[in-house]
């Protein structure tokens, strides 16, 4: 497959989040999350890993932005940590904390790197998960409080503003299934998460208007576009049934003003939308300046057989999941990541299809604010880290965004995630995303061979 070329115009970036990377857990007046809590307790995360170190971004950031100012990226997409701003949740700025990102945002702009600043990468603080967290409505207040605070701060400096990452991913792992922090396994009791992240959500585009940020705002989530197990109509009916849990839960309310109507067999299930106040969902359709798609894989879903109940889903085993109305099914004859995910850059071209055509001119400028995949690279012993998996995947997946591109869509940027291997969640240190290698006990950085081949393709540009 030819090299796409990457226009002037379209944004090419690389993305983290500040659990991921930052380490530093117990500095610079930071308080306790979510994720701290969760790794501390047996058996959540793999191996026992925890993000107290990570990579050390917090002392190594400028050593970390100049390989994004090497890499000729146009932007670096960061999270802000909630604990460092405010450690339990509520009350005045940490001064500390608001320095810290003040001086990440300073030296990128020193290199020409535009900042693009996520407020919720999903580090709770844990104060406001012992008051009820995501399930409490308060939380959301307390994060447009939050919002205004970073706003005022940053504001003046930041070119674009993500509210929250993923709702989708905090709802389902961290409330449905326990797969995540805070490790609730509610199943469907989890979706008042879902709809308190989406008023947060609104609540800061309304914070951020009102401090009068120079940049753009708007919000990403992961997406997956949902295919039936067979053409048996209760699989459809299950694939229909995951694709409004997984999607359009997600997207309806901040891109049409309203809840999804559920399939017939399942509206009890989604009770607690019925119930949102007209009100909540005026603020959580305010209007955006861009949306963001985080794209990984497809799914295939059929209709759960109860003689045959399994816990599998693609992020792992757990063990309510066999009482969910729908299994996952196998994807089968293409690539797999480390972490088993379908490679397919075709589901990203169904993702930015389903997208238009469901919201039309309703769909701001989309960006790709997550694309990536992870593989076993190892540094080999001329020192290099060959790493062709992830070349051909960023390859494959740039070709199709650009396409779509030239088809009409208003597609705007690509961020790759990730700048470095990091903590990755529940799974620890064992998958690696990154461009660039961490050698997790000397924190040593090396570029990848895919690294290399991206900034190959940015110098094309000029």
């Amino acid at each position: 497959m030819i090299d796409p070329s990457i226009p002037r115009d379209f944004q090419l970036g690389v993305a983290t989040a500040a659990y991921q990377i930052e380490g530093a857990v117990g500095e610079g007046g930071r308080g306790v999350s979510v994720w701290d809590t969760f790794c501390a307790q047996p058996g959540r995360v793999l191996d026992g890993d925890t993000g107290a170190v990570a990579c050390d971004h917090y002392h190594r950031y400028e050593q970390d932005l100049d390989l994004v100012r090497d890499l000729g990226a146009d932007a670096y997409r960061f999270s802000v940590a909630w604990p460092r701003i405010q450690p339990g949740g509520t009350g005045p700025a940490n001064p500390e904390g608001l320095a810290f990102y003040d001086r990440l945002v300073d030296v990128m702009l020193a290199r020409g790197i535009e900042p693009v600043a996520t407020l919720f990468h999903w580090d709770t603080p844990q104060a406001l998960e012992d008051a009820g967290g995501w399930l409490s409505r308060d939380t959301a207040e307390r994060f447009g409080e939050y919002a205004a605070i970073v706003g005022a701060r940053l504001g003046d400096r930041v070119g674009k503003w993500i509210t929250v990452n993923e709702p989708h991913s905090v709802t389902l792992a961290g409330y449905a299934t326990g797969a995540h922090a805070p490790g609730h396994a509610l199943l469907f009791d989890a979706l008042p998460a879902a709809h308190h992240q989406l008023l947060g959500h609104g609540l800061a585009v309304q914070a951020l208007r009102a401090a009068n940020v120079a940049g753009q705002i708007g919000i990403t989530n992961v997406h997956t576009p949902v295919v039936p197990a067979s053409d048996r109509p209760e699989d459809q009916l299950a694939a229909a049934l995951y694709d409004l849990i997984a999607n359009r839960v997600f997207e309806d309310p901040v891109l049409l003003g309203r809840y999804p109507q559920a399939p017939e067999p399942f509206a009890e299930l989604f009770g607690a939308f019925g119930a949102a106040p007209a009100e909540d969902l005026a603020v959580i359709s305010s209007p955006l300046d861009f949306y963001g798609v985080n794209y990984y894989y497809p799914s295939r879903v059929g209709m759960a057989d109860p003689d045959a109940a399994t816990d599998h889903t693609p992020e792992g085993d757990f063990a309510r999941v066999g009482e969910l109305p729908f299994a996952f099914a196998e994807i089968e004859g293409v690539p797999r990541t480390g972490f088993g995910w379908p490679v397919s850059s075709a589901g990203l071209g169904d993702t930015l299809d389903e997208l238009r055509d469901r919201y039309g001119d309703r769909l701001p400028p989309v960006y790709i604010t997550e694309g990536g995949a992870s593989f076993p690279d190892e540094v080999a012993p001329d020192g290099s880290v060959p790493d062709p998996r992830r070349v051909d995947y960023l390859r494959e997946h740039l070709a199709v965004a650009l396409r779509k591109r030239a088809d009409g869509l208003d597609l705007r940027g690509y961020f790759v995630w990730s700048l470095l291997d990091n903590f990755e969640w529940a799974a620890g240190y064992s998958q690696r995303f990154g461009l660039v290698h961490v050698d997790y006990p000397t924190q040593r950085r090396t570029p990848k061979e895919s690294f290399h081949w991206l900034a190959r393709r940015l110098r094309e540009r000029g």
